[in-house]
C-alpha cells in the first residue's frame, strides 16, 4: 500500500492491544460537557500518530483559543503527525469557529467536508462501492485529501420504477462474488421481480482502492481498528 492507513483506536483498544499497528489514530478527544476544555486526551501515543477530535458532544461555550492551545500542546509533546476534526453535526456556528482556529495551526489539520473551508485538508467518507474513485474525488481536486477507509457495502435494487440504493448490513455480506477492478469491490447479481446488485469490499479491495487513491490526491487514509486491524 502506497499511502499510510491510520487505524483509529479507542482508549480501551489501545490499552488491550498486544501489538500496536504501524499507524495509529486516537479515537477520540471530546468537548468537555463539564467545562470549556477537552476530555479523553491521550497520555501517550507513538510518534507520528493522528489525534481525532469529534463532535459527539458539540461545543457549547468552548473557547477556540483554549481548544487550540490544549491540542497544540498535546500534539507537540507526543509528536503527532496531524489532527483530524471528525465533525458530523451540520450547521453549528461554534463548531465552525473551532474549525477555523484549528485549521490555522501549524500541525496539519483535516476536517470533514461539512466544515471544510477553502485550502485546508478535507476528510472524506469512504468511496461508495458503486462510484469510481476518480469521479468521487474529482470535486476536491487540488486539495489535500484524507480518506476514510471501510469495508462498506451497498444493495442496488432495480425495477421498472428506477433504482433504489441502500447500505448493506455487515452481517449480510456474501461469502463469494465477482471482483470489479475499476470499482475495487466484489459484487453479486440476483434476478427476479427486480434486479438486485449486492456490492461489498474486502480488505484486499480496500488496499487496491488506496493504491489508486494516491494518484488522485489522497495523502492518507483512516479506518477503524476494530474493522481493519
Amino acid at each position: 500500500m502506497a499511502i499510510p492507513l491510520y487505524l483509529a483506536m479507542t482508549a480501551a483498544e489501545f490499552r488491550a492491544a498486544d501489538a500496536l499497528p504501524e499507524h495509529i489514530a486516537w479515537m477520540a478527544c471530546h468537548f468537555s460537557p463539564y467545562g470549556t476544555g477537552l476530555t479523553n486526551l491521550p497520555e501517550r501515543l507513538p510518534e507520528g500518530s493522528l489525534l481525532i477530535l469529534n463532535d459527539r458532544m458539540p461545543p457549547d461555550g468552548h473557547d477556540p483559543e483554549r481548544i487550540a492551545g490544549i491540542l497544540g500542546e498535546v500534539m507537540a509533546e507526543q509528536h503527532c503527525r496531524g489532527l483530524l476534526l471528525d465533525f458530523q453535526r451540520p450547521g453549528n456556528p461554534e463548531t465552525a469557529a473551532v474549525t477555523r482556529r484549528l485549521t490555522a495551526i501549524t500541525c496539519p489539520a483535516a476536517v470533514s467536508e461539512r466544515y471544510a473551508a477553502d485550502g485546508c485538508p478535507v476528510f472524506l467518507p469512504p468511496v461508495p462501492p458503486f462510484r469510481l474513485p476518480a469521479e468521487y474525488l474529482a470535486p476536491w481536486k487540488g486539495r489535500e485529501i484524507w480518506l476514510e477507509a471501510a469495508l462498506d457495502g451497498a444493495v442496488i435494487t432495480v425495477t421498472g420504477d428506477g433504482s433504489r440504493f441502500a447500505p448493506l448490513p455487515p452481517g449480510d455480506k456474501p461469502e463469494a462474488g465477482f471482483p470489479d477492478e475499476a470499482l475495487h469491490c466484489h459484487y453479486r447479481v440476483e434476478a427476479g421481480d427486480a434486479a438486485r446488485f449486492t456490492l461489498w469490499r474486502t480488505r484486499e479491495d480496500v488496499d487496491a482502492l488506496l493504491r489508486e487513491a494516491e494518484s488522485l490526491g489522497v495523502a492518507l487514509a483512516v479506518g477503524l481498528y476494530q474493522e481493519l486491524g
